[in-house]
């Protein structure tokens, strides 16, 4: 079954052409980090306007490189949800109208669910990739979600286990940037530039909640950062820069791999996915993949192309939902984009 899906949930336009799942026929995507660069952040309105820029010649260039027509494709998907709502209207438009012109089964896909997903897809020439078995813990951890979901078969259903209380890992990484003037997107910049620091440097706590739960938390130390700054009087440079970015990134995987290893010993579940942009990240790939082998754990982690947005992780959810969900309507006014939509059954 081959899947087209459209994902423009925040400043990625994104098509990717799926087979049955996980064999990824074409996967394209227009980046805008250039455009929001200057901003030090994403523009909803200008993430939308070029989404509207970009989306048929993603679409037309997925098609091309799968070397498809819409004739030969199952189905649409499209991620409804969450994300910035003006952006991803402009992908469920376009992809009821692919659907209706065509007369293809229209899939709404969420999000988080696509991330979910990463893990299984593949190109047609490389190996198929060892997967966790189910039920699993699957940490999304991005600039927009922080959360630890427990996946108990393929498409769900998902239960959360914890979610971030205010800003995501990836937010953190993004502002702790910001603060030192070193620019937008900040995880791979304070990624770089803590190479060769030394992250015992400044002590940052791990949170923690009176009630037990094992929700995140990343304000705490975003505002601790800033304190450093303050009391420096201005910003560090060299080694002084590696030590403070160091610590703050050692900080803040530090508390997403307690999290995980306490969750999967409530649980006494053996794999862990790990997902999201923030799983680009080497330092947290390296410190939970240790920390869970120890203990006799798996990890599983999708390669960094699939981790950030993409439209490959929805065409791929789109599979395991077709058989109880046909497709929708695509004149369905209906089906509207959602900004917030949660991954749980």
């Amino acid at each position: 079954m081959k899947i087209l899906a459209i994902e423009t949930s925040c400043d990625e336009t994104a098509c990717a052409i799926v087979e049955d799942g996980h064999r990824v026929l074409a996967d394209q995507v227009a980046t805008q980090i250039e455009i929001h660069r200057k901003y030090g952040g994403v523009v909803p309105e200008l993430a939308s306007r070029n989404h509207v820029v970009d989306i048929v010649p993603v679409v037309e260039a997925a098609l091309a490189e799968a070397g498809l027509g819409l004739a030969d494709l199952d189905a649409i998907a499209v991620t409804r949800g969450p994300g910035l709502v003006g952006a991803l209207l402009v992908g469920l438009q376009v992809a009821k109208s692919l659907a209706w012109a065509h007369d293809k089964p229209l899939i709404p896909v969420n999000h988080l669910a696509g991330h979910l997903h990463a893990v299984h897809l593949h190109r047609p020439e490389e190996p198929a990739p060892a997967t966790p078995g189910y039920p699993h813990l699957a940490l999304a951890v991005s600039g927009g979600h922080t959360a630890l979901y427990r996946v108990e078969a393929p498409g769900g259903p998902v239960r959360l286990v914890a979610n971030t209380r205010d800003d995501a890992a990836g937010e953190a990484f993004d502002k702790v940037a910001r603060m030192l003037g070193l620019g937008y997107p900040g995880g791979p910049t304070v990624e770089r530039l803590a190479r060769g620091g030394d992250a015992t440097a400044h002590r940052f706590t791990i949170p923690r909640f009176k009630d037990g739960a094992l929700d995140f938390s990343f304000s705490g130390l975003k505002t601790a950062v800033l304190t450093v700054l303050e009391k420096r009087g201005g910003f560090p440079e060299g080694q002084e820069q590696a030590d403070l970015l160091a610590s703050f990134q050692q900080a803040a995987v530090d508390q997403l791999v307690d999290r995980v290893i306490q969750a999967t010993e409530e649980q006494g579940i053996e794999d862990v996915v790990l997902a999201g942009g923030v799983a680009c990240n080497g330092c947290l790939r390296q410190t939970l993949r240790d920390a869970l082998a120890q203990r006799g754990r798996r990890l599983f982690v999708p390669p960094p192309r699939w981790c950030t947005d993409n439209a490959a992780m929805i065409a791929g959810v789109a599979f395991t939902q077709a058989p109880a969900h046909p497709g929708h309507d695509a004149a369905d006014r209906r089906l509207n984009a959602v900004g917030t939509w949660s991954v749980t059954a």
